[in-house]
C-alpha cells in the first residue's frame, strides 16, 4: 500500500529503516570479499544491491518474493581494474540488474592504430568514491533517498573520462532512477560510448514471458544465421532453455527503438505467470539504440535489454561508420534511465498498451 494512502503511519515507526532506506556494507566472503555494497529498500517490495566498488552497478534485485536479475555463476567479484585485454572482462562479469559498459568502447575485443581494447571497456571494474548518501526521513515527510558517487577512469595522457552517478528512489514507489554525468577531465577530445547492460533472469524472464520493445531491428551479424532474430521466429517471447545456446551460444538484435512525442523510449518484460512487469524508460536522444541479448542456455538463462549510445559494435567500427562520439575537454554528457515495477493489473494493462 502506498505510504501516502495511510495518513497516520508516521506515528507508528521509531526508525526510518522500518520502512526502507540505504544500508552500506562490505562483503566478507567469496570472490567479492572486501567489496563495498549498498542495499536500497524502497518500502514497496523493490530492493536491490548497488556494488559501490564496481561503478555503482546493480547486482541482486527483487520485487516482493520474485528475483529480477540474472546473476552469473561467479556473482559479485572484486574489481579488476586492468581487465581490459581480450575477453578478460567476462572473468569478472557478474550479470546483475545493471552492468555499465564503456566509457570509450562497447563491444568485443579489438586493436587498431588508436590502441587495444577489451570487451566492453573498463568502467565496470572501477570503484566509486562516494560523494553523498541521502536517507529518507519519513517522520518529516521526506521520502526521497539517493546515493551519489564518482568513478574515475582518468589515466595520464588520457582518455580521462569521469562518471558521476546518482541512484535515487522514493519510499512508496517501486522505481529506480539512474542519473549519470560523463565528463572529460583531460585536455584532448575523448572518444565515448556507453551501454547499460540490464540483465534479467528467472522468474521474471521465464518461458512465455513477453519481451517488450518496438522499432526497426537487425541481427548483430547480418551475414550469419541467427536462430532468434529472423522473420520466422517470435523473438518477443522467452523460450524454453535451448541446447543451441549452450556454451557460447547466443543471439543478439540491434534495435533502432521507437520514441514517443516527448522523445522518450520504453522497453521491458511482462510475465503473466507471476503478474509482474518491468519497464525501462530513457531518452532516445541520449540513448538512441537498444540491444536485445538472448542467451537461453541451460543454467545460463538470461536476456539483456541494453539501452546505449551505440549497439556493441566497438570503437573501431563506430569510428569507421562516423557514429563515434567525442567529448570535448571539460564537456559533460548526461544520461537518465528509469526502472519501474508493476503488479497492479490496471497499471500493467496501461503499460502493455504502449506496445
Amino acid at each position: 500500500m502506498p505510504l501516502n494512502s495511510v495518513p497516520d503511519w508516521q506515528e507508528k515507526i521509531s526508525n526510518p529503516a522500518q520502512v526502507g532506506g540505504i544500508e552500506t556494507s562490505v562483503l566478507d566472503n567469496g570472490l567479492g570479499r572486501g567489496t563495498r555494497i549498498a542495499w536500497i529498500n524502497t518500502g514497496t517490495g523493490l530492493r536491490y544491491k548497488v556494488v559501490i566498488d564496481r561503478a555503482m552497478d546493480i547486482a541482486d534485485a527483487f520485487y516482493n518474493q520474485h528475483n529480477l536479475a540474472w546473476l552469473s555463476h561467479s556473482g559479485i567479484t572484486s574489481p579488476q581494474p586492468l581487465s581490459n585485454k581480450g575477453i578478460d572482462w567476462l572473468q569478472t562479469f557478474g550479470g546483475g540488474l545493471l552492468t555499465t559498459c564503456g566509457l570509450s568502447h562497447v563491444g568485443g575485443p579489438e586493436k587498431d592504430e588508436f590502441g587495444e581494447r577489451g570487451v566492453h571497456g573498463e568502467i565496470s571494474n572501477t570503484a566509486a568514491e562516494i560523494e553523498s548518501i541521502i536517507q529518507p526521513d519519513p517522520a518529516n515527510n521526506k521520502l526521497d533517498m539517493s546515493i551519489t558517487g564518482i568513478i574515475r577512469h582518468t589515466p595520464i595522457f588520457g582518455p580521462a573520462l569521469e562518471l558521476k552517478r546518482t541512484i535515487s528512489g522514493k519510499l512508496g514507489e517501486a522505481k529506480i532512477w539512474i542519473h549519470d554525468e560523463v565528463t572529460n577531465r583531460g585536455n584532448q577530445p575523448a572518444p565515448h560510448m556507453i551501454l547499460y547492460h540490464c540483465n534479467f533472469g528467472w522468474p521474471l524472464a521465464d518461458e512465455g514471458a513477453e519481451l517488450l520493445w518496438k522499432g526497426k531491428w537487425k541481427p548483430r551479424f547480418e551475414d550469419k544465421p541467427n536462430r532468434i532474430f529472423n522473420d520466422t521466429h517470435n523473438f518477443h517471447r522467452c523460450p524454453a532453455p535451448m541446447e543451441e545456446h549452450g556454451g557460447t551460444g547466443e543471439d543478439v538484435g540491434f534495435i533502432d527503438i521507437d520514441q514517443d512525442a516527448d522523445g522518450k523510449s520504453v522497453c521491458g518484460l511482462f510475465n503473466s505467470k507471476i503478474n509482474l512487469a518491468l519497464a525501462l524508460r530513457f531518452d532516445k536522444k541520449q540513448l538512441p539504440w537498444l540491444t536485445n541479448w538472448q542467451h537461453w542456455g541451460k543454467g545460463e538463462y538470461v536476456t539483456g535489454l541494453e539501452p546505449g549510445s551505440h549497439p556493441p559494435i566497438g570503437q573501431a567500427n563506430a569510428r569507421k561508420d562516423g557514429s563515434l562520439l567525442f567529448i570535448a575537454p571539460r564537456e559533460t554528457k548526461q544520461y537518465n534511465l528509469e526502472i519501474s515495477l508493476m503488479h497492479d493489473p490496471t497499471e500493467i494493462k496501461t503499460f502493455l498498451a504502449e506496445f
